[in-house]
């Protein structure tokens, strides 16, 4: 009855005592860390030459910053905007973002609980609101002391905004007044304003570049157009020389101009071409900076149309040097880092003597030195294209023994010796983390056939060493990938640069598994076409023939045909290979599909590794195969994956499939309608209850000699519990069970049932519990596992002797779902350590004195079993409760955080969900569940690794990896500071709120004659604010139809304030008028009474907007500024009529509301 009790009377986990719940939150939390890589979807740079900070925006909303290594601070924008432009504010710490819904952001960089974060403090979204297609802003300019921020837009306006009080200013350059001074032969409209440019040392002049080819001298201190010059091309880009006597226009048709300032009539220089005669692309953008030899000029664009439209490039050219960098994605935008902008402030410029290019492209970031001879590229520590091939598989290795992370480190060195050797530019902020860490590495292997090591041990991640596995195999992949990258034409003068490549030579090259041993130096990988690389790490350059040998896995498959791809052949003879990892021979798997599962024992020198077809061993110290087994079906000889099944055979297979489920469907619904009419009269048997949980698998006979082949090929009863074998227990029972969902037992005619999924070397008890040999775990798409016994000779035989593999037990799971896992734990349950890790004294020795158990995690469950009977001791039915799928699971070990002595090693699993699950082992109780990823996002789900100490990762797109931590003790985040100087930052303006107690002081004296007073002698800026007129030159261009602005736009600060002014103007007539203003968020409510003024205390509960005048004033007056701060910014209106109302109108409500005093009350 217990067992019973216990079995099924438990649908909820007991619950913890408080003091396993206190150490819960030392052992396990949920962070999401950091990301490593390169931002996905890049849209903008910026640079803070004097903090030397780099802002990076994406199309996604994300913004980051990156100073020196392991200085990194991230945000996101609210809603699914996309960043277009990035503005810092130099040396204050602060950035302005413009994004694509019209919205400006200011961000500052602050410290918060030690350390610096980002924050986002003011929006300035008035244009976003205004919903005017004309306001739509096209490009901007910072002014160079910071304080102003010129907004052209797609009208061809600019409007200017304070940087200080993040509002608009009232000062607006109309297109309409800039066209007065253009000559009578350009009458056309110019069109959106494509670049704005300020003079390099009159900060009041810049220069206006209209799309249509108009280009402006404007004097902002008078309001003026200096000069015009006319461009017969559309604009893209401007750009000043140093000294200010001349500038450059870039233009769609591929040329630049050269003008003088003092010369409007023509340019300086004629339109220069540099890849003409023929139709060139548009030159996107273009600077032009001055050196202590010649000028630099850097353009992106500008190819000839026909030859290399397609190129995606940055022209540096300079004297007799001319480069044009080629990426292999489009390039977004780039930047110049130069001296004369990091020099304190008063300093004597003599030129700007740029030092670095930085060219953000679409895949990846590239830094270029300008100041070492043939320009190279940065090596850099963070920004990295982790996806420069398409990452196929990963492995996380934890605390590498330093002398193999030194060999790495070498070799590594030795592949970029054509690097710059300057310091990295990028040096701001400081990294407060501890400076001891781990030795980690993030293997990656990708679809070209390369394998990248990545320092992982820092929030910096950088690239340590490539190697390509395409030179042990014939033909020229080992040529295409040692390629310098130049250009085959001597003009333009192309040089590739940055390493994303996504083109792959033969996919056949691609890395599906990865196996690294620390302790030994061995890394085996395993490939798209069968093949498996076994390779040493070594110190010195040197040349061998790397050995293949071929294992057929279905030998005993007299009639298999194979259809797919052939296998690659390794190449002959004695082959040279640089220093690092060097292949000692090569397992090649028959049929060449591609390997699904892989497993290395190092201190048996085996492996073994699985296809859809089966499986093999190897033994790689005696180079030769040791055993196969074909997971086939017989019936079935078509080859699985990437066969080509016949048509007439898949189209018969697959209506058979389609009736069989309709079959099933329409026989549960007739079970279960027939169930719920007998379910309060079936009997309630302990005994039928516990009958299915009896059957959770089956056990064939334990004969080493004869494969229990027949439990797969024999037609079998279907074990999926029916609606009807649910509901015989009694309703308690029933109840019970309720979140349970019913599995379907999955279809033994599937096609990728043969596919192996899991393979596992285990030193454990096997055939009697006294007595422990080496096994092999061998797990199928289709609940099958394989269980081999394996015998190792001594080390003194080792070479002559041959290992022994015989097949022991099989074990099938009940639901036949595929198995994710295997793993062996001793009687403490900690699992069995890796291979020579004991040895090595890096971990504890297991207890080898018997009572094993076994851990295997299927898509549905995680079942324990004791060794070697295989007698059910656990599961935790994940499927059934949770509705989830196991994709991705690991032993890991979690440390507490306040004691370092205590430690568990518990399961972590990843759902189809998204979820993170953490159970204890053996009695298998969920500590932790959070979510971690979208379930729509398949590939970062199937992506997704663990870190023997808590970490993971994932990729959270194609080309970057959020690093997440379960574990409270172990959390990589960046810990960074940002140092300002005193002062940099100008302090926050006042608030406007200070005209409120002259409105008071107004109230208590009453009537008009009181507010006289404060007009003439109260509050400055509330004065200032009435007295402000519109210009009859504005006035004349409304009424000529041009783009004036509208009466809102003059007191468009008030709008953005909550105060309560009271005032009193004298029109142009003589008229008196008193009025009291009250703004609350951007509405501007207007009331006046000659007998009654509204207190503060009403203020409060005055909602309603009311406008009373006692005159008839016009639109040029102060008060009919004041009221038509409501209209529109678009209308134009010449003259505004404001009614009179009367107090009668008003509701009684209102009125009671209202707080009136009276002449004459205190």
């Amino acid at each position: 009855m217990f067992k019973f009790l216990q079995k099924f009377g438990r649908h909820h986990p007991p619950r913890e005592s408080e003091a396993r719940i206190k150490l819960q939150k030392e052992l396990y939390a949920f962070n999401k860390c950091v990301e490593h890589g390169f931002p996905n979807r890049p849209s903008a740079v910026a640079y803070d030459p004097k903090l030397k900070l780099l802002a990076v925006g994406t199309r996604n909303g994300i913004l980051k910053i990156y100073g020196s290594p392991g200085v990194e601070l991230s945000a996101t924008h609210d809603g699914d905007v996309s960043v277009t432009q990035l503005y810092f504010l130099p040396d204050q710490g602060r950035i302005i973002s413009l994004c694509s819904d019209n919205t400006l952001h200011l961000w500052e960089v602050n410290i918060k609980e030690g350390h610096s974060v980002l924050e986002e403090v003011k929006v300035f979204d008035q244009f976003a609101t205004d919903g005017s297609k004309l306001k739509t802003i096209s490009t901007c300019c910072l002014t160079a002391n910071g304080e102003q921020l010129f907004m052209g837009t797609e009208g061809g306006n600019i409007h200017q905004l304070d940087v200080s009080t993040f509002q608009l200013m009232e000062h607006i350059i109309y297109q309409d007044v800039v066209m007065q001074n253009v000559p009578d032969d350009f009458k056309v409209n110019p069109g959106a304003v494509e670049a704005i440019a300020q003079h390099p040392s009159d900060a009041s002049k810049f220069l206006i570049g209209y799309n249509r080819g108009l280009i402006v001298l404007w004097d902002n201190g008078t309001s003026n157009g200096d000069m015009t010059y006319n461009s017969t091309q559309q604009m893209e880009s401007l750009s000043w020389h140093q000294d200010g006597t001349q500038f450059m226009s870039a233009h769609a048709d591929g040329s630049y101009i050269i003008w003088g300032v003092d010369d409007s009539t023509k340019p300086k220089e004629q339109a220069t071409t540099p890849y003409g005669p023929f139709p060139c692309k548009a030159i996107n953008k273009i600077l032009w900076k001055t050196a202590k030899a010649d000028p630099f000029i850097v353009f992106s664009g500008g190819m000839p149309r026909a030859s290399y439209g397609d190129r995606h490039t940055v022209s540096v050219m300079q004297g007799q040097n001319h480069v044009v960098f080629d990426f292999t994605s489009k390039v977004n935008d780039f930047l110049l880092l130069q001296t004369s902008d990091e020099l304190e402030e008063g300093a004597e410029i003599e030129h700007d003597d740029p030092h670095t290019l930085v060219v953000l492209a679409e895949e990846e970031i590239v830094f270029i030195d300008l100041q070492s001879e043939n320009w190279p590229v940065f090596k850099q520590p963070y920004l990295c294209s982790i996806h420069s091939s398409a990452i196929t598989c990963s492995q996380h290795v934890s605390n590498v023994p330093e002398a193999l992370w030194n060999k790495i480190e070498d070799a590594g060195k030795a592949q970029t010796s054509n690097v710059s050797t300057r310091d990295w530019p990028i040096g701001g902020g400081k990294n407060l983390a501890e400076g001891t860490f781990n030795r980690d590495l993030l293997l990656t292997g990708h679809e070209d056939g390369t394998v990248r090591f990545w320092d992982a041990s820092r929030v910096d991640m950088s690239l340590m060493y490539k190697l390509s596995t395409a030179n042990v195999f014939g033909g020229d992949h080992g040529q295409a990938d040692q390629s310098t990258g130049e250009g085959d034409e001597d003009w333009p003068p192309f040089r590739k640069v940055g390493s994303f490549d996504p083109y792959s030579d033969d996919p056949r090259l691609a890395v599906q598994k990865i196996a690294l041993c620390p302790m030994s130096e061995t890394l085996v990988l395993a490939g798209t076409a069968g093949q498996v690389i076994v390779l040493q790490m070594e110190r010195e350059e040197r040349e061998t023939d790397v050995k293949s040998v071929t294992v057929n896995i279905v030998s005993d498959r007299d009639n298999f045909v194979w259809k797919g791809h052939e296998a690659l052949t390794a190449r002959d003879g004695d082959v040279k290979f640089a220093a690092g990892f060097q292949p000692s021979s090569v397992m090649q798997l028959w049929p060449p599909a591609a390997t699904t599962a892989l497993a290395v024992h190092t201190e048996w020198q085996l492996v073994s590794a699985g296809t859809a077809h089966g499986f093999g061993v190897y033994d790689y110290h005696q180079k030769k195969a040791i055993t196969t087994r074909c997971t086939l079906n017989p019936d079935d000889l078509t080859g699985t994956g990437e066969s080509a099944m016949s048509r007439r055979k898949s189209f018969k297979k697959s209506l058979r499939e389609s009736f069989r489920r309709l079959r099933r469907r329409r026989s549960g619904d007739k079970e279960s309608k027939g169930s719920k009419k007998k379910k309060e009269t079936t009997p309630p048997p302990a005994a039928a209850a516990a009958a299915p949980a009896a059957k959770e698998e089956t056990k064939p006979e334990e004969g080493a000699e004869q494969p229990p082949v027949t439990d797969l090929d024999a037609p079998t009863t279907p074990v999926t519990e029916s609606p009807k074998k649910e509901s015989t227990p009694a309703t308690p029972v029933v109840e019970s069970k309720s979140v349970e969902r019913q599995i379907e037992a999955r279809s033994i005619d599937d096609s990728m049932a043969s596919m192996v999924r899991y393979l596992y070397f285990a030193d454990t008890f096997l055939v009697t519990p006294t007595s422990h040999t080496p096994t092999l775990w061998a797990g199928t798409n289709c609940g099958v596992i394989y269980v081999y016994s394996i015998t190792v000779p001594a080390d003194d035989k080792r070479a002559d002797e041959a290992v022994v593999c015989q097949l022991a037990k099989e074990i099938h799971l009940k639901h036949r779902a595929p198995v994710l896992s295997i793993s062996v734990i001793d009687r403490n349950a900690q699992p069995l350590p890796e291979p020579l890790e004991v040895q090595h004294e890096r971990a504890k020795a297991p207890d080898m004195t018997g009572q094993h158990q076994l851990v295997i995690v299927s898509e549905e469950q995680f079942k324990i079993f004791n060794l070697p009977y295989l007698k059910a001791m656990g599961k935790e039915k994940l499927t059934a409760h949770d509705g989830a799928r196991i994709r991705k699971v690991s032993f890991v070990k979690f440390r507490s955080r306040s004691d370092e002595n205590y430690s568990e090693n518990n399961l972590a699993c990843l759902t189809n969900l998204g979820d993170l699950h953490i159970f204890t082992i053996p009695f298998l109780r969920r500590q932790l569940k959070s979510s971690v990823v979208r379930k729509e996002d398949i590939s970062g789900i199937q992506s997704c690794i663990f870190a023997k100490n808590g970490e993971g990762f994932y990729l959270s797109s194609s080309s970057e990896y959020t690093r997440f931590s379960l574990s409270a003790r172990n959390v990589t985040e960046p810990m960074c500071a940002l140092e300002l100087k005193d002062g940099m930052r100008p302090p926050p303006p006042e608030p406007e709120p200070e005209a409120v107690p002259a409105a008071e002081e107004t109230g208590a004296e009453g009537g008009e004659e009181a507010a006289a007073p404060t007009a003439e002698g109260g509050d400055a800026e509330t004065q200032e604010k009435a007295e402000c007129e519109v210009e009859p030159e504005t006035t004349d261009q409304v009424a000529a139809g041009g783009d004036a602005p509208a009466e809102g736009d003059i007191i468009i600060e008030s709008r953005q304030t909550t105060t309560m002014t009271t005032t009193t103007v004298t029109t142009e007539e003589g008229a008196s008028v008193q009025k009291t203003t009250v703004i609350t968020s951007e509405t501007l409510e207007t009331s006046a009474d000659t007998s009654a003024d509204i207190t503060m205390d009403s203020v409060k509960d005055f909602t309603e907007t009311k406008t009373v005048e006692t005159t008839e004033i016009s639109a040029g007056g102060d008060a009919g500024a004041a009221a038509g701060a409501n209209v529109d910014d678009d209308t134009k209106a010449s003259s505004v009529q404001v009614t009179e109302e009367s107090d009668s109108t008003e509701p009684t409500e209102q009125l009671e509301e209202l707080k009136i005093r009276e002449e004459g009350d205190d």
